[in-house]
């Protein structure tokens, strides 16, 4: 079994998701009481708060680039950036380590693909639905990439960080992101990304009548399956 490298509490709430689910996952493939091998390296978020400036993203890629290094130096195998939002520096970070990332864009755009969607729309931080780097991944895939309206995109991005990052979920909240989500379906989108590893504490698929691709369960199951790649499974 390799060892995964986790860059977690970004933030903590779906950080213990990703601890979970790899982990049932390795038991059920391997049995007996199996479990994954991790290096979890968890920030404190207060602290880290993603620039688009370029001084500012050029600081945050380099925090955590020393990080991915001490992961590697502590012999991890791969890297895990627990959080779509982080990702905005995920190349750059690739560049200067000696292990793979794995990219959360490419763990959703295989599964949207598996569904043959080619349009989809996009829920997240305002930088992941901003910013080129998440829709730009997904375009590798031939996948083009819906985002709500400036008003929308700011309630998202306010609820994040005040409700759903310390565990608090609210009908009400719920009930306008199911709004912006059928906003997005009557423009075209066939499945909806739930673009930060938070949304789906909140939105499940019960609740949608189109296809929702949960990032957080798909990148852990992409780091299982690289962990898992030479291992046998259970009969």
């Amino acid at each position: 079994m390799k060892t995964l490298g986790l860059i977690g509490g970004t933030g903590w709430v779906s950080t213990v998701d990703y601890y979970r689910i790899i982990n049932e996952e390795v038991n059920a493939r391997l049995g007996g009481l199996s479990s994954a091998k991790m290096i979890l390296y968890s920030v404190n978020q207060q602290e880290l708060r993603p620039a688009t400036d370029e001084p500012g993203l050029s600081e945050f890629a380099s925090y955590i680039t020393d990080i991915a290094k001490r992961l590697e130096s502590a012999e991890a195998e791969c890297l895990v950036l627990c959080a779509n939002t982080v990702h905005l520096v995920a190349d750059i970070v690739q560049k200067n380590i000696g292990i793979p990332i794995i990219h959360i864009a490419d763990a959703t755009g295989k599964a949207i693909l598996d569904q043959n969607m080619r349009t989809v729309g996009l829920l997240g931080t305002k930088i992941t639905m901003e910013h080129a780097f998440y829709k730009d991944r997904l375009k590798k895939f031939g996948i083009t990439t819906l985002v709500p309206d400036q008003p929308q995109r700011e309630y998202i991005n306010r609820t994040i960080m005040t409700e759903l990052e310390l565990a608090v979920l609210k009908d009400e909240t719920r009930k306008r992101y199911l709004e912006i989500i059928d906003s997005l379906v009557a423009k075209g989108a066939e499945g909806i990304i739930l673009g930060c590893t938070e949304i789906p504490l909140l939105i499940r698929q019960s609740d949608c009548q189109v296809p929702v691709f949960d990032t957080t369960a798909l990148h852990a199951m992409a780091a299982v399956a690289f962990v898992l790649s030479d291992e046998k499974m259970a009969q």
